[in-house]
């Protein structure tokens, strides 16, 4: 294909574009989605400029990249690094590649292509009916253009709610509760879990955000016994009805047994009025999926606008991994009088589908930006002053629901993990250098010579030669522990339902001791060439026999929901053998039942239609979930997937001991300079609308 020159069409017709299509699909450049969608604005609109459609497709694949909309202009100006083309696992194909989006918009400016999207049939500006938007440089499906809209119209009202301070009886009301469940203020500092409280009490939505072991689930749980206390305190007959939700099963019942923990500590009265509020928070977590109402084979939920969900408030956790349309569905189904707080790590990756909700709505929060009357109010509330550089005349409204939790109680000065996590989150190579030249008791570096290395089976079998991270004598062990938990606990044929429950509760407990993490999915270093070369460590050792797809200790991770067997995607089990009615052996996959009971949901493997081997997973796979011990396998070169973000997640879900294997020294001080930058309007959206005071 010639390029074009400058003002000239790159692609001749639309014929052209097809062949140009096509063989981007063949490579795996593209979806066959995309090139679909260009297929069917092809059949309703022939006239259609091919460049205007050539933008089209790649819109709809920078949204299967997790971006809500095509970035014009970054796309003129580097189309593929911004497109990611070609990408990383790139299909093998005879003969040449075909050109890259480069050569195909080579010697176009912003210019052209907004000429070449002046076509009323299929670009609007605004509502309408057009399959596309443009909006200044972003180029939207209309969907999600649609979505963005509605996100930002629902938080800006919420916020219009919420705008207006409390007035001096607010301020009576709230600073003695404050002080009961937080102790006196310290006026040498400001306790910013106290400051979210108050923040969250007084509008209908709020954002706490901070990184691991910051306090945000303790911070949460005395929120709601605060308002339950005021609520209860002012004379309702019946308190509050709170929901709390997460984005998958493994998220929701870590936040389940957190929640329990935090209960207990509660400073609350010991007397009938102590025990109201405390009885009024609730102790069970859902994901959001069985929360809405999933209905099988759509993208609907039985709870929206219509029919909205039966509460006061709800307090979603983790709530990076929530994408755009969900985010769209959550806000739709909520009563306009209910309060909705959303926690989570702003650092964290974004989630799998398109849009970062919570980055974006986050992403002054390190700031403060409160206004000098915000400040004022918490002063009052609180006890505690704002620090100055947190505050900003000019600050917006939301802004001022918008809390940062700073102190880790999880990762001291002396933790490993937590001086690497924070120097790969701050961007900054030489910080992360430095933490390995005394990486303390609790991180360990092996480099790899290949595939083959012995370090592999040394590190995934038995955890490799961390020293004990609390000089207690403790291993962080690899996936033998839970293979030698699973022969020793086997309760034999004849147990009963309790002690095979029992039993699997430790095989499962066992099994979340230990993760390896992958960038990539495919490669000797991605997900599926390290699950087989695992499963043939273990083998190896004896610890497993895996014959055929499933056997005992097979570890699966469900990749689709399914309504039917109540399993969401990311719900992760173990195929334990067990004995049947009749005493005989049979093969059945053990999971959590993801509602915070301790319940364990049996299943045949039959049955399971969407679950993968999960010795190895994607670091976007295990997001909502911690080990102890975590080790992440990082590629042998640099690609667009290895970024700051991914990696502080990878770190983070760590607890206790994490393990760098790398096949190329420096790989990840390279990946520590690199950013996930998503394309969304969902910012300039949301400030619009408060400008305009929507």
């Amino acid at each position: 294909m010639k390029a074009a020159g400058a003002g000239e069409a790159p692609l001749a017709g639309q014929e052209v574009l097809q062949g140009l299509l096509q063989g981007w699909v063949d490579r795996g450049w593209l979806r066959p989605l995309d090139r679909a969608l260009v297929v069917f604005l092809q059949e309703q609109l022939p006239a259609a400029s091919p460049t205007a459609l050539l933008l089209a497709a790649l819109a709809s694949h920078q949204v299967g990249r997790g971006h809500v909309c095509l970035d014009l202009e970054a796309t003129r100006s580097d189309p593929d690094r911004t497109l990611s083309l070609p990408p990383e696992g790139e299909m093998p194909a005879d003969g040449p590649p075909p050109p890259r989006p480069s050569q195909c918009l080579a010697g176009l400016g912003m210019a052209d292509l907004v000429s070449a999207l002046e076509d009323p049939d299929l670009v609007g500006t605004g509502p309408g009916c057009t399959p596309l938007v443009l909006q200044g440089r972003r180029l939207y499906l209309r969907r999600y253009w649609a979505c963005e809209q509605r996100v930002a119209g629902a938080l800006a009202q919420r916020l219009g709610r919420g705008t207006a301070l409390r007035g001096s009886m607010d301020e009576e009301r709230l600073r003695p509760w404050l002080d009961r469940l937080f102790g006196p203020p310290d006026a040498q500092g400001i306790d910013w879990q106290r400051a979210a409280c108050a923040l969250a009490a007084s509008g209908a939505f709020a954002v706490i955000t901070g990184g691991p072991g910051t306090g945000k689930t303790t911070t949460v749980v005395r929120l709601l016994a605060l308002l339950q206390a005021l609520h209860l305190e002012a004379g309702a007959e019946v308190p509050l009805r709170i929901r709390m939700a997460a984005p998958t099963g493994k998220a929701a019942a870590r936040l389940n047994a957190a929640v329990a923990g935090a209960l207990g500590g509660l400073a609350l009265p010991q007397d009938a009025f102590g025990h109201a509020v405390r009885e009024a928070i609730p102790a069970r977590v859902t994901t959001l999926h069985r929360l809405l109402g999933s209905r099988p084979g759509s993208r609907h939920f039985r709870h929206d606008a219509r029919r909205p969900l039966a509460l006061d408030a709800l307090v979603v956790d983790e709530a990076s991994m929530i994408d755009l349309e969900l985010m769209d569905a959550l806000l739709q189904a909520l009563p306009p009088e209910a309060r909705l707080i959303l926690l989570g790590d702003r650092d964290q990756l974004a989630s799998v589908e398109a849009g970062a909700v919570l980055g974006e709505l986050c992403a002054r929060a390190g700031e403060g930006h409160y206004t000098p009357e915000r400040a004022a109010w918490l002063q009052a509330v609180t006890g505690q002053r704002t620090p100055p550089e947190q505050q900003d005349p000019s600050g917006n409204a939301l802004d001022q629901h918008v809390v940062m939790l700073r102190h880790s109680h999880r990762f001291g000065a002396d933790s490993g993990i937590g001086r690497l996590a924070r120097a790969v989150n701050a961007g900054d190579a030489q910080a992360v250098a430095a933490v390995w030249a005394q990486p303390g008791r609790d991180l360990a570096r092996w480099g790899l010579e290949g595939p083959d290395d012995p370090a592999l089976p040394a590190v995934c079998v038995d955890g490799g030669t961390h020293r004990s991270a609390g000089g207690d004598g403790a291993h962080p062990g690899g996936y033998g522990r839970y293979l030698r938990v699973m022969a020793a606990a086997d309760p034999g044929p004849g147990a009963d339902a309790t002690a095979r429950d029992a039993w699997a509760r430790e095989v499962l407990a066992a099994l979340e001791d230990f993760q390896v993490l992958c960038v990539l999915r495919r490669g000797p270093w991605g997900v599926e060439g390290m699950n087989h070369r695992i499963a043939g460590f273990l083998q190896e050792r004896g610890l497993l026999d895996p014959q055929g797809i499933w056997y005992p200790g097979r570890p699966v991770i469900v990749t689709g929901n399914d309504y039917g067997l109540g399993l969401m995607n990311g719900d992760m089990g173990v195929a334990l053998r067990v004995a049947d009615a009749t005493r005989n052996p049979v093969l059945r996959v053990a999971f959590p039942a993801g509602d915070g009971s301790g319940r364990i949901r049996w299943v045949l493997p039959s049955r399971l239609t969407a679950v993968e081997t999960a010795f190895a997973l994607t670091v976007h796979k295990s997001q909502g979930s911690e080990f102890r011990h975590t080790a992440l396998v990082l590629p042998d070169r640099a690609g667009p997937l290895l970024t700051r973000e991914l990696v502080y997640t990878a770190i983070t879900r760590a607890s206790r001991w994490f393990t760098l294997l790398e096949p190329r020294r420096g790989i990840l001080e390279e990946a520590v300079t690199r950013r996930v930058l998503r394309s969304s309007g969902l910012q300039a959206a949301l400030e619009g609308r408060l400008g305009r005071g929507e």
